[in-house]
């Protein structure tokens, strides 16, 4: 297959996705194909990369000056190339390839969700709504669609006003071949990032600080446990939190953290140190109010972790019964209430039998296995075949 890959520009450092559209564009050229990736340059923004005016600089060498490229790039590509967008907020490029054979990929709806005001919890601008209007206006012309989760699939049908001739899931390959680490590599690991390698086995939270990703919820919810440990007279484990440092809302959680308590944060870690932290864990806490997919549940499975999380899509998709859950904060709940019924529940976990620790951890292996790179790849380029296929029949070029 002949496949154009289009992405976001490297300026925006949208990491994620850059290493999305990498994986493809590598994994798709291993298996013999010819792929090209195409993606805005920074030729206005690079006179403003370091004022106010960047961002609209930016704006420019994305929809107008990119889309010029595009149309020059269409008039050289053979017939029978398939045009793939790395991810729906690319929305406005989508109709200059309409009328031939495209594929979006959707990997979450969050911004959608929110600029329409079904997340209470998450206010969108003004200028914010316009610009999710833009993007919606553009994507729901394609016809063909890949989600990363059912919950996915289904906001992209609910919400975005699509009507597509297909509309699949392909669940996320992990990104890298996260497996249990034996103690002395794990220690060392841990030594070279400059964590704390001799201290007990933690509640591990991982996270990029958005609102979505409950930090607040998290610390409360060790804040509680810590006390119910006391009463029992267990010596509570040190939270470690792969986030941001704490915004003031998150300051202010930790005031409620007993004197017995530990929570530490680290950024910028990389994907053998995590996968360490996974090891070394003893949980992963990851009650997330949303989510496109959740990365974190399959990685920590994938170590033999336990993992926590909320008991709503898509975190069950990917947990199902290899881990374990908690009603979705909602925002009309009692936090306190909420918090003291995550933290029976992560008391409960931490003191399981070794049998049963055991059993779980091989659950939680068995169930990572689904989520492997190879598996997404081959469905997708049989999804794309597909396409072309369907396309061609029906007079596309």
């Amino acid at each position: 297959m002949n496949l154009v890959l289009h992405t976001h520009p490297e300026y925006l450092g949208l990491k994620s996705q850059d290493h999305f559209a990498r994986s493809l564009a590598q994994a798709f050229r291993q298996r013999g194909h010819e792929v090209e990736v195409r993606r805005p340059q920074a030729r206005v923004r690079r006179w403003f990369s370091a004022g106010p005016l960047s961002k609209w600089a930016g704006y420019i060498d994305q929809y107008v000056l990119f889309p010029r490229q595009m149309r020059a790039a269409l008039q050289r590509d053979p017939p029978g190339t398939l045009y793939v967008f790395c991810d729906q907020a690319l929305g406005p490029w989508v109709p200059m390839v309409a009328h031939r054979p495209h594929v979006v990929h959707c990997h979450d709806l969050l911004a959608l969700c929110s600029a329409l005001g079904l997340t209470p919890e998450s206010r969108t601008s003004l200028t914010g709504r316009v610009y999710q209007r833009y993007i919606r206006r553009g994507f729901r012309q394609a016809r063909h669609f890949i989600s990363i989760s059912q919950h996915t699939r289904d906001d992209l049908h609910r919400y975005a006003g699509v009507k597509p001739i297909t509309s699949e899931v392909v669940y996320n390959g992990l990104n890298h071949p996260y497996q249990p680490v034996s103690p002395e590599v794990l220690r060392q690991r841990l030594l070279q990032a400059g964590l704390p390698a001799d201290e007990a086995r933690c509640v591990l939270h991982v996270g990029g600080g958005q609102w979505y990703k409950n930090s607040v919820g998290v610390v409360l919810l060790y804040a509680s446990y810590v006390r119910d440990a006391l009463k029992v007279g267990d010596t509570p484990r040190p939270l470690w939190m792969v986030s941001p440092p704490p915004n003031a809302a998150l300051r202010a959680a930790l005031t409620q953290v007993p004197a017995e308590g530990t929570v530490r944060f680290f950024r910028g870690v990389d994907a053998d140190t995590l996968e360490a932290l996974y090891s070394h864990a003893e949980v992963l806490l990851f009650p997330s109010l949303a989510e496109g997919f959740g990365w974190p549940i399959a990685e920590a499975l994938a170590c033999g972790c336990a993992v926590i999380t909320t008991d709503a899509a898509p975190m069950t998709e990917v947990g199902g019964d290899a881990a374990f859950y908690l009603p979705r904060l909602e925002p009309t709940d009692h936090v306190d209430l909420w918090a003291n019924g995550g933290a029976r529940v992560l008391l409960q976990v931490l003191n399981r039998s070794s049998a049963e620790r055991e059993r779980w951890a091989a659950n939680g292996l068995e169930r990572a296995r689904r989520f492997t790179a190879d598996v997404a790849i081959d469905a997708y380029l049989s999804i794309y075949q597909r396409v072309l296929t369907m396309e061609a029949s029906s007079g596309a070029t």
